[in-house]
C-alpha cells in the first residue's frame, strides 16, 4: 500500500460559505474530524453559535476575544481554548489587526449547528 503525504497550503484551500460572513477555508474534513481555518478582520466577530461536538481554538495570529457560556476572555498566540458541545459561544475581534485560529472539532460534527 503506498501512502502519500497530503499538503494544504491555507490560502489555496476550500473556501466555506458560512452564516457570519467571515473567511473561512477548509483545511481537512474527514468521517472523524474536522479543521477550518478562520479569520477576522478588526470589527468582525461570529454570531453566538453552539455546535453539537466539542470544538477547540488555536490561535495562529492577533488577539481578539472569546465568549463561551458566560465567559468572556481576551486571547493571544498559541492559545488553545476547549469550548464543550451544545454551550453557545463566539469570537469577536474588537483590536486594530487580524485575528486567526483554527476551528478543531473531534469527533466531526454530524448535526447542525444551532445558530442564537
Amino acid at each position: 500500500m503506498v501512502i502519500r503525504m497530503k499538503i494544504i497550503d491555507v490560502n489555496k484551500a476550500t473556501k466555506q460559505e458560512n452564516p457570519h460572513g467571515v473567511s473561512v477555508n477548509k483545511l481537512y474534513d474527514t468521517e472523524h474530524a474536522q479543521i477550518m481555518h478562520m479569520e477576522l478582520k478588526p470589527g468582525e466577530s461570529l454570531k453566538k453559535h453552539s455546535t453539537p461536538t466539542d470544538v477547540c481554538f488555536y490561535i495562529l495570529e492577533g488577539k481578539g476575544i472569546v465568549e463561551i457560556g458566560e465567559e468572556k476572555e481576551e486571547v493571544s498566540r498559541d492559545m488553545l481554548i476547549e469550548s464543550p458541545a451544545k454551550i453557545p459561544h463566539r469570537l469577536m475581534n474588537e483590536g486594530t489587526e487580524n485575528f486567526r485560529f483554527l476551528v478543531i472539532k473531534a469527533p466531526r460534527q454530524t448535526e447542525s449547528t444551532k445558530m442564537m
